[in-house]
C-alpha cells in the first residue's frame, strides 16, 4: 500500500493489510466520490428508511440533491416518507437475499446507477442468553441486524463498480464497540458489523469504493422501546437523531475508509481509535 494512498483512503491496522490488488493502482481523481457537497444527481438507496436514523438521513439526502430509492418492511411509513422526498419506496425485509437484490434494481432501473448505499435497518433483540433466550428472536435480530448488511453489501457491488465505485455506510453501534450486558445478542451483531466495515474497507478500496461505519449511542429512536423509561431515570443523555445524521455527512465526507464513528452526547464524533493487536513474533 502506498503511502499516499493510506492518508487518502486507509484505515490501517489490518492483520494482513496489503493483501490483494494494490489501491495504488488508481489515483484519487478514478474513484466516484460522494461527498455531502457533490450530491446533485448521486443515487441513494436507504434500507430502514421508513424512520429514525434512516428517515432523518434520506431527507437531507434528497435536500442535497440526491435521489433516494427508500426500503423498509413498513409500507405506509416508508411510502410516506419517499413521497415527502420525491424518492421512490421499494419493500424490502433486509434478511432475504433477494429482497436486497431487488431493491438495488430498483435504483439502478429507476435511475440507472447506485452510488451509495445506507445499510441501516436495525431491532433490538428482545432477549437474553438465559430463561428469557427465544431462538426465534435471536434469528430475526441477527437476520436483520447482520445479514441485512452483509446481504446488502453483496446486493450493491455490482452496481457500485459498474458507477466506478461508491460509498457504503453500516449503522452499527456503541454497542458493537463496547459491550452491553442488557442485550448481548445486539452487541454480538453490532460487534459483526464492526468487523465487517474494518474489513471491507482494505478489500474494497482497490475497486473505489469506501465503506464507513455509524456508531451512535441511544439515540431518540423507536429502537429504544422500553429502555427509554430506563435511560431517563438512569440520567443517562438521549441522542437527538440531528447528531447521527450530522456525523453521517462528517464520515461521507471522510478521507478514510473502514472506519467506525462513534456519536456519543457531549462528544465531538470522530472514527474510533481501534489498537493494533499483538502480531505474531519471528
Amino acid at each position: 500500500m502506498s503511502e499516499t494512498t493510506q492518508d487518502r483512503f486507509g484505515a490501517g491496522g489490518g492483520l494482513l493489510s496489503g493483501m490483494g490488488a494494490d489501491p495504488g493502482e488508481r489515483s484519487a481523481a478514478d474513484f466516484n466520490e460522494v461527498r455531502g457537497d457533490r450530491l446533485g444527481g448521486k443515487v441513494a438507496l436507504v434500507t430502514g428508511g421508513g424512520n429514525g436514523i434512516g428517515a432523518a438521513v434520506a431527507r437531507r439526502l434528497a435536500a442535497k440533491g440526491a435521489r433516494i430509492v427508500l426500503a423498509d418492511v413498513d409500507d405506509a411509513a416508508g411510502k410516506e416518507v419517499a413521497d415527502e422526498i420525491g424518492g421512490v419506496f421499494t419493500r424490502c425485509d433486509v434478511t432475504r437475499l433477494e429482497d436486497n437484490e431487488a431493491a438495488v434494481a430498483v435504483a439502478v432501473e429507476r435511475y440507472g446507477r447506485l452510488d451509495l448505499a445506507f445499510l441501516n435497518a436495525g431491532i433490538s433483540s428482545g432477549c437474553g442468553l438465559g430463561d428469557d433466550f427465544d431462538v426465534r428472536r435471536y434469528r430475526l435480530a441477527m437476520g436483520v441486524n447482520l445479514d441485512g448488511v452483509v446481504f446488502g453489501v453483496h446486493a450493491a457491488l455490482p452496481a457500485l463498480r459498474a458507477a466506478g465505485g461508491g460509498t457504503i455506510v453500516a449503522t452499527a453501534s456503541m454497542a458493537g464497540i463496547v459491550g452491553i450486558p442488557h442485550d448481548p445478542i445486539y452487541a454480538a451483531n453490532k460487534h459483526a458489523v464492526v468487523g465487517l466495515v474494518r474489513s471491507l474497507g482494505q478489500d474494497l478500496q482497490p475497486s473505489g469504493i469506501k465503506v464507513q461505519g455509524l456508531c451512535p449511542s441511544f439515540a431518540d429512536t423507536a429502537i429504544l422501546g422500553e429502555g427509554r423509561a430506563v435511560l431517563e431515570q438512569l440520567g443517562f443523555p438521549i441522542l437527538d437523531v440531528s447528531e447521527v445524521v450530522d456525523t453521517f455527512f462528517r464520515l461521507l465526507d471522510s478521507d478514510g475508509t473502514g472506519e467506525c464513528w462513534f456519536v456519543v452526547p457531549g462528544r465531538e464524533s470522530q472514527p474510533f481509535a481501534f489498537r493494533r493487536a499483538p502480531g505474531p513474533r519471528a
